[in-house]
Order: C-alpha cells, then sequence, then structure tokens
C-alpha cells in the first residue's frame, strides 16, 4: 500500500489557501488537472525539501520554475504530475489562489 499524503492547511481564506504538503516515499502524483469551474486559479509551490531520487514535478507549461524549488502554474489549465519518489520525502509549501 502507498503510503499516505499529510496536508495540513496554514491558511485558508477562501480564495487563497496556503499547505503544507508531505509527501512519502514511495508515491506519486498521477497526470492530472484541477477543475474549477469557472475563475483562474494559480499555485505557487515551493518545494522545502526535495527527496533524493525521484519526485520529479512536471506540468505542460509553467508560469515560472526557479530552480525546480519555486514553480508558478496554471493546474487548472495544464495536466501535471510527479514521478515516483525513489528515496526520501518530498515537502512543499503549496499556495493556491483563485480569482473569478
Amino acid at each position: 500500500p502507498m503510503a499516505s499524503v499529510t496536508n495540513r492547511t496554514l491558511l485558508d481564506l477562501g480564495r487563497l489557501t496556503a499547505n503544507l504538503v508531505t509527501y512519502p516515499e514511495g508515491h506519486s502524483v498521477y497526470r492530472h488537472n484541477d477543475p474549477m469551474g469557472g475563475g483562474r486559479y494559480y499555485k505557487l509551490n515551493l518545494i522545502l525539501k526535495a527527496p533524493r531520487a525521484g519526485g520529479v514535478f512536471e506540468t505542460e507549461k509553467v508560469i515560472f520554475n526557479l530552480f525546480d524549488r519555486v514553480i508558478l502554474f496554471r493546474p487548472d489549465l495544464y495536466q501535471h504530475s510527479v514521478s515516483k519518489i525513489e528515496k526520501g520525502k518530498r515537502v512543499l509549501l503549496s499556495i493556491a489562489l483563485h480569482t473569478p
């Protein structure tokens, strides 16, 4: 069985949320997008701890990507995924903004 993801909400202001997400070794995220039913959805992921092997984030298009550690993208428009984490864990601060 795959180890579970820990998702801790740090801030929830409705349209603006911040979560601390920990992906354990062995975990992966299948290719998907996040339909929001209108408006624009932005996600800023700050990788606080990268796994020693695997756990590579991929998306069709980014707004910007700084050193594969700070990534801004539109999860509503573009497919995204994370490859299987082979060694270690992946910890990120994920800040999401949904505009009308």
